[in-house]
């Protein structure tokens, strides 16, 4: 009886420190660019891409709050006088070379048309963390 007890403890030490010890990996952590344009007028405003250590992904390729961050870019250009009623969008990735490569290519895209002025976002703004309702 005294056997068993104790291979029982064994065996649960076994099982149980790994489990423990264990760190789950996080998806914590994502660059994010911005872009904002409006159907009203030819300006096409483009964040830096910046880290957000605080964005997560849900369901592998959906960003946690990507609303809120793209409301953010829309209140900041507001505020800062860059125009109203636009349009935001917000890209993602977990690589800042693969979001850079996109960034770049979309830029490229409007460039082409020179009827569109393309300014940079102000280095002032940062992309927050997005609250959880």
């Amino acid at each position: 009886m005294r056997h068993i007890k104790f291979v029982c403890l064994l065996l649960g030490v076994i099982f149980v420190i790994p489990a423990l010890s264990k760190k789950p990996k996080s998806q914590n952590g994502l660059y994010i660019a911005g872009m904002s344009a409006s159907f009203t007028d030819s300006l096409i405003f483009f964040t830096d891409v910046q880290y957000v250590d605080s964005a997560t992904l849900y369901n592998k390729y959906l960003l946690f709050g990507r609303a809120q961050y793209s409301n953010q870019l829309k209140v900041f250009l507001e505020q800062t006088g860059k125009g109203t009623d636009r349009t935001c969008f917000v890209y993602f990735d977990k690589k800042k070379k693969n979001l850079q490569k996109k960034m770049n290519k979309i830029r490229q895209k409007y460039q082409k048309n020179k009827n569109v002025v393309i300014n940079d976002v102000d280095s002032a703004f940062k992309f927050k963390k997005a609250e959880v309702y």
